[in-house]
């Protein structure tokens, strides 16, 4: 369902969309919060580490976000949210994925763009720590990828009363297409030496540890040279790794786009048209949203940027939406939702 939000305008100075994505990672100042930190051992025998923020009242609504490629707890946009959330009298707890806490993980797995069954848990988790709660997810690119899928995949049975999507890779093969384009190229370029260090220093510890069979696991990908693309990528490491026969196999299995008229949880998804990691033909008609999913396309603000305001005292458009359009869905009743 589209619909007419209130109209994001950039800061003066900041229209355009590389600037708009660096602003975060480069310019924005630190969030200091105070967390608590919670590891979640999974039945695979590897953990999450989950950082909680805000009341620990049984009652109040708890807000899961969810980062993306190479980020953190810590990423800005992460930290930025749970402050707005805690402000409005609201938890939420922030979710490292494997191997994303500041610790490697102890499988030779990692997280990827499908990682669906990792959110399956940590939800399961949630509703079973805080029962009275009303739960919502929140997810950014990778991490917006994950949840519309869960989303799909689980249909009524999500777990969640209401979610958000911002940025999100609807096909993961035509944005691994984008991002090798233009000035796209720097950040194909940050993220291949990320994820390359993610699996380097995934490696010395296993050594370290004496952990044989994941080091072998690893040795078994071959020497990781001349990976410049998420497709040499995604087909040397990430497909291996995690089951699928390719990238382009990975790509199909993982894309959002092909799990969105399955949603049956009132979703907000928030893009830009100038995102410069997605194509405009990336993404989704009207015709292939749920009832209940409202689809907001803003004409600019990057890739997880939207900031306004000013130079000297910018504003974070998605840190006033996003808590407000959680706070409605919690007091809307659904027939009122659908039927506008």
């Amino acid at each position: 369902m589209l619909t007419f939000p209130p109209r994001f305008t950039p800061a003066p100075g900041l229209g355009n969309p590389h600037l708009q994505t660096l602003w975060g990672p480069l310019w924005r100042k630190t969030v200091h919060l105070e967390r608590q930190r919670e590891r979640l051992w999974l039945d695979d025998g590897d953990f999450l580490d989950l950082d909680w923020h805000g009341p620990h009242a049984a009652e109040t609504p708890l807000v899961l976000v969810l980062h993306g490629l190479t980020g953190s707890s810590n990423s800005p946009y992460v930290a930025g949210l749970q402050q707005a959330l805690g402000n409005q009298g609201w938890a939420s707890v922030a979710l490292n994925w494997r191997g994303c806490s500041g610790e490697p993980n102890l499988l030779a797995r990692s997280y990827h763009s499908g990682a669906s069954e990792d959110l399956a848990a940590t939800v399961a988790h949630l509703k079973a720590q805080r029962p009275l709660a009303p739960l919502y997810a929140v997810g950014y690119s990778l991490g917006g990828n994950v949840l519309l899928k869960h989303l799909g995949e689980s249909g009524q049975d999500s777990g969640l009363q209401g979610a958000v999507a911002v940025s999100v890779p609807f096909r993961l093969d035509q944005c691994a297409d984008r991002i090798g384009q233009g000035f796209s190229r720097i950040y194909q370029a940050h993220f291949m030496r990320e994820m390359l260090a993610y699996i380097k220093n995934k490696q010395r510890q296993f050594q370290y540890d004496g952990r044989l069979e994941g080091l072998a696991t690893l040795s078994d990908l071959g020497p990781l040279t001349g990976l410049r693309t998420f497709w040499d990528f995604d087909g040397r490491v990430t497909a291996p790794l995690h089951g699928f026969a390719d990238a382009q196999d990975y790509y199909r299995r993982a894309s959002s786009r092909y799990f969105l008229g399955a949603i049956r949880t009132p979703t907000l998804i928030i893009q830009a048209k100038d995102d410069p990691f997605v194509f405009p033909h990336s993404l989704p008609e009207p015709g292939e949203l749920a009832v209940d999913t409202q689809f907001e396309l803003q004409a600019k603000g990057g890739h997880v940027g939207f900031v306004d305001g000013t130079l000297g005292k910018p504003g974070y458009y998605l840190e006033r939406r996003i808590p407000q359009w959680l706070a409605d869905i919690g007091t809307t009743p659904a027939a009122a939702r659908t039927s506008t």
